[in-house]
């Protein structure tokens, strides 16, 4: 994104771009960013700022590269150390390889209390890690001084806790302070009354707050509210009151609301007052106390650090204790008097010089947030202060000795340091399997990597796959790819960069999709061998197969996931957690069928229809054009029997593609222009044909009002370049689906000119066609061929066998499979301007292409910083679930990094199913039933019934029912043979099956049971 052009490398920046909108792009590629310590977190906070596209940034640090430097900074490695590199210079070429439109610099001279500030004029913000406080002081004074002032940023990770501090200025005015897209909303009323009640549709909730913004367009009846803006108070979720109605018209019938976005003004302290008052963001609300109590024991570790020239020695008692004095006299110094927290303190003292890489991913995230807000004004800065702790993972360590934390010079030091060497050898020997090698996925490696997941002597691997190739949009945020290895498959290119971070790292690298056709790869066996399994996916279909794999197989899963700044990570642990599919997101609207046909209300709707209509023309009806011709090689053959009556099908659409197959440049512009008057001129004419713009309906009320918009027919004019795009762009499309060939003049303004100047365009005929109006009806499956309409087949295939226009050659299309990210192929150009020529025909607000490849590519907005913070909380969990952690120290994380808010909840516990007589499961319990090779399904039911004390009434394997008693002829099966029933193939041992049981009383359901693993054979033990 060069700044002097300020062109947005849409390519590059396309899914971020959707995070944070153009116009907070371009002020960010105008920003010069100052950062000091390339320490862990420093380096966290340099990637992602260049990820994400600042004009410049210079990275400051005067320290060298030591052994403890390989465990936290995943861009130094073991000759930096060698040459004794400084930090900031042996990281600058590998951080600036990140992005080339960002200009990286490296500083090495010394930043003191006598260091002259004045060179920090030159930036606009100022990120300070591994630097005193008294210094960050003396900087955050002199940013907050200047005008206008430089923003400020602090970040520390110090052992098992981490601290975030900003201060952007006095006043600092945010212009979008979610970035959440203006709701609308479609009123069915509005009251003359004061204040005035504006009621929304059924069904449609407002999902306002009160004290918003709304502006007023298309109200029928009380119009004087259209185009003005007024604050609303909510009523209910279905209402809201805007002021004063009661002398205005009376509201007749339509309207729409639409949310304004007003600036806001935030305001900031400097860091000296907020150290005795600070403002925090509360992260865990089970311990609203906790950020004053980790603010205490950081401030403590600072004074203790002033005092005594050192920090804390590792897993010392004596600097413990001293510590915690400290806390104290400095808790009654603050107005809050916090209570000190003394387990913390101690905690933190003991493992204050070592370093959490997870930790710092995740603070480095949520830093980087804070960074792109400070120079772009966009999404709600962090208030003050924000404090993580990770208590929960070394509460459980307490009975160990403190020569477990001591360092033994390795690159394991840091982490050593806060969670003892045993902890860092489960992580060492763990099998862990990564699905997805995206941005999450290449975060969870650099995370592999630093921790030494899979590095062990001689149990330990990590095992990875995604079945995709590496895209230029990827390198915005999946840190591990480089522009030269575009087109690579992203399992082994991730494998690579990984073992640059950590050679020692053992790595497997698949490119198979995980799902049901690759259970004889991921088979249960597979599964068994794996201490955690981890995902990195972006569909919840994955997730919930992944998950039930899980389940059967009895192992942990860490599930996360982005959507621009938004975030969630979840843990699932054996017999302690529900499973991801214990819970279920409502499905996703789908808009009914007759509003994407006839009744579009919103630009979605326009571009939903106009992505149909791609899928439908361009490869649906290839498609299955190909499919016909490969069962009927000939159509003489088809001609001769369709004559001879059988019915062949899809033979009536076949044949009609194949007689108005064009087969030069010239009939691919016709068929375009004709198509244009079918879908945006006749379609119009017959909808007020079918239902004239006075029609009411029984009640009285007009047919055509709020949500429904009458269309009105649109006339061609070559002179609109949106209805020359769709001329265009749909002749350069049916070209290549009929494989005819164009040049560069054909696509000339005069050759279309001349071309769509003499189409004979047929005249519009109403037809008495029923048109769907019942919300609830779905598309038709098929729709029945008249005689008539056989009998125009049968002399249209003639007329193209007897005009040589149906040999081997014209009976083959060539399919298109819709692909947003490459602009040349015109795909996206189609539906944008289909999509807008049908709004334009409904009156509807049309987007621009940006937002319409958005919508019809269903492309997620994704952010690295996002990314990085959940991949970081993934990571933490991780090294609770390999030391076998209570249930109470797993959390849940919810982020939205725009607002900023970070949600940390407790997971939920199993839930137990009783069934009777005291016998009950959960979702980990599998019952096992050892068989033989005559046993059949009464010696199974008898044998379930003896060993777990309940007889089944009911037995299904996957979705076959092997016995329902009430199903003809199923009673009988009971003499069968397991074998014959289930008909394993030879390499099966076990078949899993679903019982069920005889409900209490009659007429209730059957009671349902846990999953019964049937051995053919009993297994030698």
């Amino acid at each position: 994104m060069a700044a002097d052009s300020m062109e947005i490398d849409d390519a590059l920046y396309s899914r971020q771009r959707y995070v944070l909108g153009d116009t907070a792009m371009q002020k960010m590629a105008q920003s010069h960013v100052f950062l000091s310590g390339v320490g862990g977190l420093g380096v966290e906070i340099a990637k992602n700022i260049i990820l994400a596209g600042v004009k410049a940034l210079t990275v400051h640090d005067t320290k060298q590269c030591t052994k403890w430097d390989l465990g936290t900074n995943f861009f130094i490695h073991e000759d930096d150390i060698i040459s004794q590199r400084n930090r900031a210079e042996a990281t600058l070429h590998h951080i600036a390889e990140l992005n080339p439109y960002v200009h990286v610099a490296a500083s090495t001279v010394p930043l003191d209390e006598s260091t002259d500030l004045s060179f920090l004029k030159q930036y606009q913000c100022v990120i300070l890690t591994e630097v005193s406080l008294s210094l960050q002081k003396k900087i955050n004074d002199f940013c907050h001084a200047q005008q206008p002032p430089i923003k400020f940023i602090s970040a520390d990770v110090y052992g098992i806790c981490s601290r975030l501090f900003c201060d952007f200025g006095d006043e600092f005015e945010v212009l979008d302070t979610t970035g959440e897209e203006p709701k609308e909303i479609f009123i069915s009323n509005i009251t003359q009354s004061n204040p005035g009640i504006v009621t929304c549709l059924e069904n449609h909730p407002h999902r306002l707050e009160t004290g918003q913004f709304l502006t007023f367009r298309e109200v029928n009846g009380m119009s004087c509210l259209n185009g003005s803006t007024h604050q609303i108070t909510v009523v209910s979720p279905y209402s809201f009151s805007i002021g004063n109605t009661s002398d205005m018209e009376p509201y007749l019938h339509g309207g729409i609301a639409v949310q304004v976005k007003t600036p806001k003004m935030f305001y900031f302290e400097q860091l000296e007052k907020q150290l005795t008052n600070p403002t925090c963001l509360v992260a865990d609300f089970i311990k609203p106390e906790a950020p004053l109590q980790i603010h205490v024991a950081m401030l403590a570790l600072n004074h203790f650090e002033e005092n005594f020239g050192r920090m804390p020695n590792i897993g010392c008692h004596q600097d413990a204790e001293e510590m915690l004095k400290i806390a104290m006299s400095i808790s009654e110094t603050l107005e809050n008097k916090p209570q000190v927290n003394g387990d913390l303190v101690k905690w933190l003292s003991r493992t204050a010089q070592g370093f959490l890489a997870p930790l710092a991913a995740a603070v480095g995230g949520v830093a980087s947030q804070e960074v792109l807000k400070a120079v772009t004004g966009k999404f709600s800065p962090l208030q003050q202060w924000l404090y993580i702790d990770m208590l929960d993972i070394v509460t459980p360590l307490e009975k160990m000795g403190s020569e477990e934390f001591l360092p033994r010079g390795d690159r394991y030091d840091a982490l050593r340091a806060c969670i003892g060497e045993s902890l860092c050898q489960k992580l060492h020997d763990l099998n862990v399997f990564l699905v997805g090698c995206g941005a999450i996925g290449c975060e969870m490696l650099k995370n592999f990597a630093l921790l030494g997941v899979g590095t062990g002597q001689d149990k330990g691997l990590v095992t990875i796959t995604d079945p995709d190739l590496i895209e230029k949009s990827n390198l915005n945020r999946q840190f591990l790819f480089r522009p030269h290895h575009i087109q690579k498959p992203k399992s082994y290119t991730a494998a690579e960069a990984t073992l640059n971070i950590n050679p020692c790292l053992k790595i497997d690298s698949y490119i198979n999709k995980v799902c049901p056709a690759t259970e004889n790869t991921y088979s249960d066996e597979f599964y068994t061998r794996q201490d955690v399994i981890v995902t990195a996916l972006d569909n919840v279909e994955a997730r919930r197969y992944i998950d039930s794999r899980c389940v059967a197989n009895l192992r942990p899963l860490i599930d996360s996931g982005t959507m621009g700044t938004k975030g969630h990570t979840e843990v699932v642990v054996p017999h302690l957690t529900e499973s991801y599919n214990s819970h279920r997101d409502p499905p996703e609207e789908e808009i009914p069928f007759c509003t994407l046909k006839s009744f579009p209300a919103a630009i979605e709707h326009t571009i939903q229809w106009a992505r149909d209509k791609f899928e439908s023309l361009f490869s649906h009806k290839p498609s299955l054009f190909n499919k016909f011709w490969q069962t009927y090689p000939s159509a003489e053959e088809v001609l001769q029997r369709i004559k001879s009556g059988e019915s062949l099908e899809g033979c009536f659409h076949v044949i009609k593609t194949l007689s108005r197959r064009p087969r030069n440049w010239t009939q691919c512009v016709e068929l375009a222009r004709v198509k244009f008057e079918k879908y945006f001129s006749h379609k119009a004419l017959q909808l007020l044909h079918s239902f004239p713009l006075d029609t009411r309906l029984k009640d009285g009320s007009l047919f055509w009002q709020s949500p429904k918009r009458p269309p009105f027919p649109v006339k061609f004019d070559f002179n609109d370049p949106l209805h020359y795009d769709f001329i265009v762009s749909a002749a350069k499309l049916f070209a290549t689906v009929y494989c005819v060939p164009f040049t560069e003049q054909d696509l000339s303004e005069e050759t279309i000119l001349k071309i769509t100047s003499s189409v004979k365009v047929p005249e519009f005929r109403p037809s008495n066609k029923v048109v769907q109006t019942d919300e609830t009806a779905r598309k038709p499956d098929h729709i029945p061929v008249s005689s008539e309409d056989e009998r125009n087949a049968i002399f249209q295939l003639e007329k193209s066998i007897l005009s040589n226009e149906a040999l081997q050659n014209d009976l083959e299309m060539k399919p298109i499979a819709f692909e947003k990210d490459d602009d040349s192929n015109g795909h996206v150009d189609f539906i944008t301007a289909a999509s807008n020529l049908r709004a334009k025909m409904y009156n509807i607000e049309p987007a621009d292409r940006f937002k319409t490849k958005r919508i019809a590519g269903k492309i997620i907005p994704a952010i690295a910083t996002a990314t990085a913070a959940v991949s970081g909380l993934v990571a933490l969990e991780l090294i609770k679930v390999v030391g076998g952690y209570p249930a109470d120290a797993y959390k849940n994380c919810f982020l939205n990094l725009a607002i900023p808010i970070m949600v940390f909840t407790e997971t939920a516990k199993v839930r137990r199913t009783e069934i009777r007589n005291g016998i009950s499961f959960t979702i980990w319990d599998r019952w096992t039933i050892y068989g033989k090779e005559d046993f059949t399904l009464l010696d199974f039911i008898n044998a379930v019934r003896e060993k777990y004390g309940i007889e089944p009434t009911m037995v299904v394997q996957g979705v076959k029912m092997l016995y329902v008693p009430v199903m003809p002829g199923h009673i009988k099966r009971l003499k069968l043979t397991m074998q014959k029933l289930v008909k394993p193939s030879a390499d099966k041992k076990y078949v899993d099956l679903t019982v069920s049981f005889a409900p209490e009383t009659d007429g209730d359901e059957d009671l349902p049971g846990p999953p019964v693993r049937y051995y053919f054979v009993q297994e030698d033990n």
